[in-house]
C-alpha cells in the first residue's frame, strides 16, 4: 500500500512517501479500513518534531531541537519508528477479524482518536497515529470497538476533520463543566480546537469569546463566536477582570498569565495543548485567593466521542475545511498548517487503490 512514514524525529524529511508498504494485518476483534481523509492536526507535527519532550520548552512553530532522545514520546514511553501517524481517519471497513460482525463490511466509519487502554490503565490513552499506525495510508487496522459510524450527508473529507480536534475541545469543554449562560474565553480560536471549542461550547449555550486574528474575526463569529478578541489584545483591557466563568486554552505561551486575571472568582481553566509555548510562569497568589482550578484534559471517556457522532447526526456542529491536499503533499500541508493563516482543518486523501 501507500503511505508516509515517520521514520524519525526530526523536519518534513523524515516523512518518507512510499508505495511498498505492506497492508496491515487483522488481529481479533479488529477491522481494516480503506481510509478516504486523514486530517491534519498539532499532534503531527509536534510528535515529528519530538515536540512533548521535556527537554523541549520553545513553541511548536519554534521546529526541531537537537535534544530530543527516542523515548520523549508522548505518552512517556518510547516512541517506535518507523510510525505511520495521522490522528484523524475517515474511510470504510473492507476486511474484519475474528470475532467481528461481517455485516460490518462496508460501512463508512470515523475512528477514535483517543482510545481506551486495552490494560484499562486509568487515565490511560492509546492515540491513534502515535502508540498505533494511523491514517497517513491507504489502508489502517482499528479494534472494531474504536470505529463509529455516522450517519450523515457530509463527505469523507468534512467527516476526517472532526475525530482529534473535536474530541479534544468536547472533553476540555465537559472536564470544565461549560452550562448555559456562561461566559468562556477561548484561545486560538481559529485552529482546528479552537474552532471545534467554539462551535461546542455555543452548542451547550455559552457565551463564547473567541481569541483570534482581526483578520478571522467574521468567520469565527459565522460559527458561532459572541466576541472575538484579537489575540495581541491586552485581555485586561478588552474584557477586564473576573470577566469569563471558563477559560479553554490550546495556546498557553508567554502571555498564558493573563489568562487567569479575567476568570472569575471560582473559574475554571482548562488546557489541551501549549501551541505557543509549554512552559508558564504562575503567581499562585492569583489561583488561590481568587479560588481557581487548573485542569488538564487528555484522557477521553467513550462518550465524548459517542457524543460528538449524535452532534453531527442531529446537525448541532458543522464541519470547517480550509483545504485538501494529496498525501504526497504531507510536508506542503504542514507547513500551510504552521502558518495559521486560515480557519478550519486541512485534510489529507490519500490515494484510492
Amino acid at each position: 500500500m501507500t503511505g508516509v512514514v515517520l521514520t524519525g524525529f526530526g523536519g518534513p524529511e523524515m516523512l518518507v512517501y512510499r508505495d511498498d508498504l505492506r497492508t496491515p494485518r487483522l488481529g481479533p476483534g479488529e477491522v481494516l479500513i480503506e481510509v478516504a481523509a486523514a486530517g491534519v492536526n498539532n499532534t503531527d507535527i509536534n510528535t515529528r518534531i519530538g515536540w512533548y519532550a521535556k527537554t523541549v520548552t520553545t513553541p511548536t512553530a519554534a521546529g526541531v531541537t537537537d535534544d530530543v532522545a527516542a523515548e520523549d514520546g508522548w505518552a512517556g514511553t518510547p516512541f517506535v519508528f518507523p510510525r505511520i501517524q495521522g490522528a484523524d481517519a475517515c474511510g470504510r471497513i473492507v476486511g474484519v477479524g475474528s470475532g467481528v460482525d461481517a455485516h460490518r463490511l462496508g460501512e463508512r466509519v470515523i475512528v477514535v482518536t483517543m482510545q481506551q487502554d486495552p490494560a484499562g490503565a486509568p487515565f490511560t490513552t492509546v492515540t491513534l497515529g502515535s502508540e498505533m499506525d494511523g491514517s497517513f495510508a491507504q489502508y489502517l487496522v482499528a479494534r472494531s470497538s474504536e470505529t463509529r459510524v455516522v450517519s450523515c450527508d457530509w463527505t469523507d473529507v468534512e467527516l476526517a476533520s472532526i475525530p482529534c480536534a473535536y474530541s479534544t475541545a468536547e472533553n476540555m469543554l465537559g472536564r470544565a463543566g461549560v452550562q448555559r449562560d456562561e461566559r468562556v474565553l477561548i484561545t486560538g480560536a481559529s485552529g482546528g480546537v479552537g474552532s471545534a471549542a467554539v462551535q461546542l461550547a455555543k452548542r451547550r449555550g455559552a457565551v463564547v469569546v473567541a481569541v483570534a486574528a482581526a483578520t478571522k474575526a467574521d468567520t469565527i463569529r459565522a460559527i458561532g463566536a459572541d466576541e472575538v478578541v484579537g489575540r495581541d489584545d491586552d485581555l485586561m483591557v478588552r474584557i477586564g477582570a473576573g470577566a469569563v466563568d471558563v477559560v479553554v486554552d490550546v495556546v498557553a505561551g508567554p502571555r498564558w498569565g493573563g489568562l487567569l486575571t479575567v476568570l472569575r472568582r471560582g473559574g475554571r481553566y482548562v488546557t489541551s495543548g501549549a501551541i505557543a509555548g509549554p512552559i508558564v510562569e504562575l503567581d499562585l497568589r492569583t489561583l488561590y485567593l481568587n479560588d481557581l482550578t487548573l485542569l488538564g484534559a487528555t484522557y477521553q471517556e467513550p462518550s465524548v466521542f459517542d457524543d460528538l457522532v449524535g452532534y453531527i447526526e442531529r446537525g448541532e456542529i458543522r464541519p470547517l475545511v480550509h483545504a485538501t491536499y494529496p498525501l504526497r503533499q504531507i510536508a506542503r500541508a504542514q507547513a500551510d498548517f504552521l502558518t495559521k493563516g486560515y480557519v478550519g482543518k486541512l485534510v489529507l486523501v490519500p490515494p484510492s487503490r
